[in-house]
């Protein structure tokens, strides 16, 4: 048996796999999120862990036999969050989070003081990396700056709590600002940039390498054996593209979590930062990814069912299963700003297009299809960075939607896939790198496929329609920026 744990940012999910690969068992945590001022999004990193232990205190307590059969956990994670511990190994203050938009003016300053930045990172200075933080801390929180002794990210900070060391994969690593990407090791001169050095970072381990043993009174807790391996795990869209079985070059999903994501494999260090395109290290020795990323994807559903007063499942049931064509209002996803392809943390989101007669099903829609071109904003970006991209599994919250399924399909003009267990596919790819770092099996033979359980084509009666709605719809970005 072999455990993955996702650290997301609304909940944690634990999730048991068995050696045919099977899910076997799943539990889950809420977590709640901080917005103690615009733009700021933060969270109690204790919070986590809790969460984390909660729910693997449920699969002990109904599946306790399976429990005690695991042999490797592994972890993924929400992305570039900045933990900052002092010397006892607590945190200072809440993780300042992926989503947060504080440290605009200090992307500009880190990126005067490194003019390298790019070539070595591979990726633009945003505020949803961790680096910039570490900045606005150095000039709003000086008094804090001075006492950080380590800077974890989110898992890595769970890990540190189960198992006593600090470690991060190189997945994950890749999203600080502060990592040679294509050297995959800690860069002293991004560090020094940010008034940081290598003391101040946890030691790099590839995510299906070992990383560290479970410690014992978490062990005894759940009955598992003394010598349970814990792997450096995954960010969270490196561990789903782990559970996809993306793991060859041209490999390619969308995920439609609280964030959205178009993702790629690739086999060599590819950056693209002019498009606002991320390459990052993949989980595995030897490859990389590209991405490009909207902040509000799933998550703006949400905020609808949220403002409504009801459920996402309710705003959808009207609309069945597919839409004849767009929506004559447009909505624009920035409800946390956006990064690819505008980098702008201070972008807001906006309907256009309302009117007396509009209707609830047409606001739900435009969410959808705000989304879904956003998400062909992110496709065009991949394509120009580095080719056509022909097809995409879909996972996330949103893969459940028959209908966006569809929209995304007709908006994006290419096949999409949804498959079996895409819900869980961080929490599972965390589960396979926990399974290679105890056994160190070839990943090709357990990072398999999983089973489609629905593709969704083009409609040729809609994709032209959508065609003209997208060039509509881009328009809207520059004419409303400043407004926005």
């Amino acid at each position: 048996m072999y455990l993955g744990v996702d650290i997301g940012t609304s909940g944690v999910k634990a999730v048991l796999v068995s050696e045919t690969g099977a899910v076997v068992a799943t539990a889950a945590r809420e977590l709640v999120l901080s917005h103690p001022a615009p733009l700021w999004s933060e969270q109690d990193p204790d919070a986590w862990v809790d969460a984390a232990i909660g729910a693997v205190d449920v699969l002990a307590q109904h599946h306790p036999r399976e429990v005690t059969q695991v042999r490797g956990i592994g972890l993924s994670g929400q992305m570039h969050g900045a933990t900052l511990l002092g010397a006892d190994g607590r945190p200072l203050r809440p993780a300042i989070l992926w989503n947060d938009g504080r440290s605009h003016a200090e992307c500009i300053e880190l990126e005067r003081r490194c003019p390298s930045l790019h070539a070595i990172a591979g990726n633009l200075a945003m505020p949803g990396f961790t680096a910039p933080k570490l900045l606005w801390v150095a000039r709003h929180e000086p008094h804090i700056f001075e006492r950080v002794a380590k800077v974890l990210l989110p898992k890595a900070y769970v890990r540190y709590r189960l198992t006593g060391e600090m470690a991060e994969d190189m997945s994950d690593a890749a999203g600080t600002l502060w990592l040679d990407v294509g050297r995959r090791s800690w860069s002293a001169e991004l560090l020094k940039a940010t008034g940081l050095d290598l003391h101040h970072m946890p030691r790099l381990v590839e995510g299906s390498n070992a990383s560290a043993m479970l410690a014992s009174e978490f062990a005894q807790r759940w009955g598992m054996a003394k010598d349970v391996v814990v792997a450096g795990g995954a960010g969270d869209n490196a561990a789903s593209a782990i559970g996809l079985g993306a793991i060859a070059p041209g490999d390619a999903f969308l995920s439609l979590g609280t964030s959205g994501v178009v993702f790629r494999v690739t086999d060599r260090f590819a950056p693209a930062p002019a498009s606002a395109v991320h390459a990052f290290c993949h989980a595995l020795p030897g490859l990389w990814h590209q991405m490009g990323v909207m902040l509000s994807a799933a998550a703006s559903l949400a905020w609808l069912a949220g403002v409504m007063e009801t459920s996402t499942a309710a705003l959808l049931a009207p609309l069945g299963e597919r839409v004849e064509g767009p929506s004559p209002v447009k909505f624009l996803p920035y409800l946390d700003g956006e990064r690819t392809p505008h980098n702008n943390a201070a972008a807001s989101g906006a309907f256009v297009g309302l009117r007396a007669a509009t209707g609830r099903s047409q606001i739900v829609q435009a969410v959808l299809e705000g989304v879904a071109f956003a998400a062909r904003d992110n496709l065009a970006a991949l394509s120009a960075a580095g080719g056509a991209i022909a097809e995409l599994d879909l996972v996330g919250g949103g893969s459940r939607s028959p209908l966006w399924a569809q929209i995304c399909a007709d908006v994006l003009g290419i096949a999409v896939h949804r498959v079996e267990e895409g819900e869980v596919g961080a929490a599972l790819g965390a589960a396979r790198l926990g399974r290679l770092a105890a056994t160190g099996e070839d990943p090709a033979q357990v990072c398999t496929r999983p089973r489609r359980l629905a593709s969704f084509v083009p409609r040729a009666s809609a994709v032209s329609v959508y065609d003209e709605a997208y060039r509509r719809w881009r328009e809207l970005y520059p004419a409303l920026k400043e407004s926005l």
